[in-house]
């Protein structure tokens, strides 16, 4: 098998994020030979303005040809306000938006993770970016759903341990998404 490459996209801008800290532990546990290549400029995309579309502002031409020369996304997402941050959906509703060389996601095998210190974990914000992953086309992991609740204990000190019931669930998550991969790679 030939090496996966995975955009990593954590939706939090913040710097000691449980996301990005899930990203980085799902890049340790990934399956062998799949590289990651973390996204951290969310903060500096401009609001979507369909006036600045043409052309795309800096952020978002990198992050678009970043996603194109991805074999596959993988998300993380807190949970604001029962749904997901605005930073996120702004990153997104650019990505809607063909330019030159058209769309980004339709068909890209795309899983969705979050981290969250609260009981239910992400699963409202996940529901809600479900569901606008589905209008953009991607195509996402269905199951099973990576959703850590209690993150500010699961993760202790040292992390989350990889022989958790998170870290065994996260890499089945995974697994999908790579599954996803090689069925696109079969279908060309």
């Amino acid at each position: 098998m030939s090496q996966i490459r995975v955009l990593a996209l954590s939706g939090s801008l913040r710097r000691d994020s449980f996301n990005t800290r899930l990203l980085h532990f799902a890049e340790e546990i990934a399956p062998l030979g799949t590289v990651f290549d973390h996204f951290e400029g969310l903060g500096d995309i401009p609001h979507f303005n369909e006036d600045r579309e043409h052309p795309a502002p800096a952020p978002v031409a990198d992050l678009r040809a970043r996603v194109r020369t991805a074999d596959a996304v993988l998300i993380a997402t807190p949970e604001y306000n029962s749904s997901y941050p605005g930073s996120l959906k702004n990153a997104l509703d650019w990505l809607s938006r063909a330019d030159d060389n058209g769309l980004t996601l339709p068909g890209k095998p795309t899983a969705i993770l979050g981290a969250s210190p609260g009981l239910l974990g992400t699963v409202r914000a996940q529901l809600a970016l479900r569901q606008v992953l589905h209008k953009l086309d991607a195509n996402v992991v269905r199951q099973p759903e990576f959703l850590l609740f209690n993150a500010h204990q699961q993760f202790g000190e040292k992390g989350l341990a990889k022989d958790s019931p998170a870290a065994q669930l996260l890499g089945t998550v995974l697994g999908g998404l790579v599954d996803l991969v090689q069925q696109d790679r079969l279908a060309v």
